[in-house]
This record gives C-alpha cells, sequence and structure tokens, in this order.
C-alpha cells in the first residue's frame, strides 16, 4: 500500500509514494500528501539511474569551470532568467549562496546553449533532453493521478499543459559551495510558480519546507528518489485546496551540494482556471482566470519571498 501519513514537526519522515503501488492507493497517497505538506518523496518513479548520474556529471563538469568561461553561458539580461547565474536570483536584488544554470526545456534551446556550456555540445544536449523527457513523463504521470485522485473527469486536464508543445517549462542546476559556517541561507524561502517542481540532488542535504506554526523540517538527500513540491499553479489549479509549499535552501560546511529541478509548466498563453468539480463545496472560484504569461509578469515584478497568487484572488 501507497504510504503517506503525517508526521510530527521537524521529523525527517516526509510521505512517500511507491509507484510501483497500485493506482487507485497511490492516488489517494498522492492527494493526501499535497493536502497535507504540498511535498512529497517518490520512490520506483522509472527514471533511469544513469540519466540522471549523466545530467549531475554534465553539471560538476560545467560549474568546475573558470568564471570567466561561465560568464559565457550568462543571462543575456536582467529581463531574461536563462542562462548561468551567480548570486543574483531574479533582477530584484535577491541574492543567495549559490550558482545555477536555467535552462529552457525545448530541445532547440537546449541546442543552441549547449555551445556555451559544454566543451561537448551534442553530448550535452543528448545526455539533458533524455533527462527533460523523462521527468516531464514523470510529472505528466503525476498530476494524471492527482485528478484521478481528485475525481477530475478529464485525467489529462493538469498533465495536457505540461504536454503542450508550448510548454514554457524549465530545468534548473543549482550549484552551492561550502560556505565558511553552517546554516546560512543558499536560497531565500519563496514557493515555485509554476504546477509541480520536481527535485533530486546528490547526496548532500540542505533543503527545507515550511510546515504549520513556522516550523521548517529539513529534507534528507537521497540521490535514488525524487522530491515533488506543490507550485503556486497547481493551488489555483486546485482551487486552493492544495497549498504550494514554501521551501528554502541552506549551506553547509564540508561538501558542494547540486540539484536539479525540472519545472513542469504550462504555455504562456495557457488559461488557468480549476475544473467544475474542483469549485466544490465552496461553489465559485479562490481565483479569477488569467493566463501563465500575466502570471510571470508578476512574478518578475515582485521579489523572491512574495505571495504572488493574492493578486489573483477573486
Amino acid at each position: 500500500m501507497a504510504t503517506s501519513s503525517r508526521t510530527p514537526l521537524g521529523s525527517k519522515n516526509l510521505p512517500t509514494i511507491d509507484l510501483r503501488d497500485h493506482r487507485s492507493n497511490v492516488s489517494k497517497s498522492i492527494v493526501e500528501a499535497c493536502d497535507q505538506f504540498g511535498f512529497f518523496k517518490v520512490i520506483n518513479h522509472g527514471v533511469p539511474k544513469d540519466i540522471i548520474e549523466k545530467v549531475q556529471q554534465e553539471g560538476f563538469s560545467f560549474f568546475a569551470k573558470p568564471t570567466f568561461v561561465k560568464q559565457q553561458a550568462a543571462q543575456a539580461s536582467p529581463t531574461n532568467p536563462l542562462g548561468y547565474g551567480h548570486k543574483n536570483i531574479g533582477a530584484l536584488g535577491d541574492k543567495g549562496e549559490l550558482e545555477y544554470l536555467l535552462l529552457s526545456t525545448h530541445p532547440s534551446y537546449i541546442a543552441e546553449k549547449s555551445i556555451t556550456i559544454s566543451d561537448d555540445p551534442l553530448q550535452f544536449s543528448s545526455t539533458v533532453n533524455h533527462y527533460i523527457q523523462a521527468v516531464r513523463d514523470l510529472t505528466c504521470e503525476l498530476l494524471e493521478l492527482i485528478a484521478e485522485g481528485l475525481y477530475v473527469k478529464d485525467k489529462s486536464v493538469f498533465s495536457g499543459l505540461i504536454r503542450d508543445v508550448e510548454s514554457d517549462s524549465l530545468l534548473r542546476l543549482n550549484y552551492y559551495l561550502p560556505t565558511s559556517k553552517d546554516d546560512d541561507i543558499g536560497f531565500g524561502e519563496h514557493s515555485d510558480p509554476q504546477l509541480l517542481s520536481i527535485l533530486t540532488s546528490n547526496d548532500v542535504a540542505g533543503l527545507q519546507i515550511l510546515a504549520e506554526k513556522d516550523a521548517w523540517i529539513s529534507v534528507p538527500a537521497d540521490p535514488n528518489t525524487f522530491w515533488v513540491i506543490v507550485g503556486d499553479m497547481l493551488q489555483a489549479l486546485t482551487n486552493g485546496r492544495f497549498v504550494s509549499v514554501r521551501h528554502r535552501v541552506l549551506t553547509n560546511t564540508s561538501k558542494p551540494r547540486m540539484s536539479m529541478i525540472y519545472f513542469g509548466a504550462p504555455s504562456l498563453q495557457a488559461s488557468i482556471s480549476a475544473p467544475p468539480e474542483l469549485l466544490r463545496p465552496i461553489g465559485h472560484s479562490l481565483y479569477r482566470t488569467f493566463t501563465w504569461k500575466a502570471y510571470k509578469e508578476k512574478l518578475y515584478s515582485q521579489g523572491l519571498a512574495a505571495t504572488r497568487l493574492d493578486g489573483f484572488k477573486n
């Protein structure tokens, strides 16, 4: 039977979902985990270990390069977040103790950008595209299980937004070097704006999620699993039933941390509104209908820690 049990605040025993369990149990357990935490671990997820390791190695190889070489892959402008970044998070002054690569998931973009990232662009493109396809499939499977668990008639109502060829999904590689003291803020408190974020890392911990009563729960590192994070769009699409979880990353003094996050997003013109089944029991939508493009514009006009969905309430 799939596992999804609430544990005492501060515990590392967060919900675990085994995708090999009976489908009806899995969908029920995912909904329970999203209701309680907005966050869960997935095991037996079907993404080959070698694909994960290859992308991680590509990341380590890039971040080991001299700064002047990495700068060739830098963001084109403050309003274009794609590419290489160092410490700056967004264009409004938010800072973090990290370096990162933020990539569009479109194959043509990966092919073009790989020239500035890797000494072997073809290998980089192939590796990253295989990984993106695998985690996209996982994301869509999870979204369809969520739709089933919520008794939504159209099981593709969420996953179809990600499968759209114009999907604005992203892949982010975050690299945190050891700092002079433990528990510096590597990446500040925030929620993710997309539907779901699919995260894995090397064997170094640092991620924390915010639970009730301002209590932070430390997430153990597990390179063989994925952590799934509910984002703002899924909060809107479930009419506020699920709440996007706020999280942050702390640094350490001993070993670099590498995380890889796939952000499953709709197309820019996609209309965001909850399906009719999810308007019950309150009978109306908590949020006005909006596009992902409009939400991104709001996102880029506010700081990292902002609660952006409040601006779209009815």
